[in-house]
């Protein structure tokens, strides 16, 4: 029986073995902040902002941004249709309307145009999601952002490795949040991240993160606000150390497997990869392939195939709107369109050559098959 391949799985050594088991060991009293702050500090070093408080996750992480930036009831978001719902559960968690839009058909991201064209007196934010590592247009995007007066956030879950013209993703806008979970390309299991330059919100997000205590409060166990519980662990935050050691290889690593899957299928017509602008580099969290000139059927017959084989198949993320517990409006053609026509690819870390191109064969002999 051929061996399984993944979509995806973490890379774990000895080394967060170590500290992951020093702070079951040794991480409590006075102790038990000690790997959650180096984790902080190294992930501050590591993307060049001021401030970063670790979260249980990026869902909780981009809940308490945008209860910190005053998001209310009859509030509304603007974020792409594409997306996964933990993009847009979070704005309705504080009685907000998440407002879909339409994608570039290039980066699978927001569309700056379809943005300007659904600002109302009601938007009180814009989310850019940098999906799979792509890249949002962060400059046509804090254009708009600053002729409405309307703060851009991002949600660079998937993004860690990317940068924007000399900006790594996460750092551009007002906070930007992230994803440790285990499929991502450094993890802590769960968990997340909050990072902002600016200093008023940061004291915001501190109160917020701590039962809604100020950090200035002297009195002891006494909440100034209603705040969140949203921590993450000393042990989880030990192995993110430990992960912030081999970051820059962690995602060299991505980048690699990207480029070999790039190569292998470039000559291939009516199929498209994820971008990488001039200028920018993609972390190539999750490589995606678009048949654009194929039949929508292929999509279902290369699931089918890799199941057979043994690989796993992740499919694009369906539209939002689409989903039951929003209004299907059915007014973002390139999120319906391109949620037929792609996939992911398997992408962890210790995926080998041989692997790969077992990939690259179910892909080829697919297409062969239809034709």
């Amino acid at each position: 029986m051929k061996q399984k391949i993944f979509y995806t799985k973490p890379s774990i050594t000895e080394r967060e073995v170590s500290l992951a088991t020093d702070a079951a060991q040794n991480g409590w009293g006075a102790q038990c902040y000690d790997y959650i702050h180096r984790f902080e500090e190294a992930f501050k070093l590591h993307l060049g902002v001021k401030h970063a408080i670790a979260t249980s996750s990026c869902t909780g992480a981009l809940h308490m941004g945008l209860a910190a930036i005053g998001v209310k009831p009859g509030d509304e978001v603007i974020l792409a249709d594409t997306n996964w719902i933990a993009s847009a559960a979070p704005i309705t968690y504080l009685g907000a309307k998440p407002v879909f839009v339409d994608i570039l058909p290039d980066t699978w991201c927001l569309d700056p145009e379809k943005v300007e064209a659904a600002i109302t007196s009601k938007t009180k934010a814009i989310l850019a999601v940098h999906l799979y590592g792509n890249l949002s247009a962060m400059n046509e995007l804090n254009t708009i952002g600053n002729k409405y007066g309307i703060p851009i956030l991002e949600d660079a879950a998937e993004a860690i490795g990317s940068i924007y013209q000399g900006h790594k993703a996460g750092s551009m806008g007002l906070f930007g949040t992230f994803s440790f979970h285990g499929t991502k390309t450094i993890t802590t299991g769960e968990g997340g991240m909050i990072v902002t330059n600016d200093d008023a919100l940061y004291d915001q997000l501190c109160t917020l993160s701590n039962h809604g205590r100020n950090k200035n409060q002297t009195k002891q166990f006494w909440p100034d606000t209603i705040g969140f519980k949203y921590k993450m662990s000393n042990v989880q935050a030990a192995i993110g150390c430990a992960q912030m050691e081999r970051i820059d290889d962690l995602i060299a690593r991505k980048r690699e497997i990207f480029a070999y899957y790039k190569a292998r299928l470039a000559n291939i017509p009516g199929i498209k990869m994820n971008p990488e602008p001039k200028g920018s580099t993609i972390g190539a969290w999750m490589p995606t392939i678009q048949f654009y000139n194929s039949p929508e059927s292929v999509v279902e017959r290369l699931k089918q195939n890799f199941n057979q084989e043994q690989i796993d198949a992740r499919v694009f993320f369906h539209p939002l709107s689409s989903l039951p517990m929003f209004d299907n409006h059915g007014c973002t053609p390139i999120a319906y369109r391109t949620a037929k026509q792609a996939i992911n690819l398997p992408s962890y870390h210790d995926i080998t050559k041989n692997e790969l191109d077992r990939v690259c064969s179910v892909i080829t002999g697919t297409l062969s098959e239809m034709g």
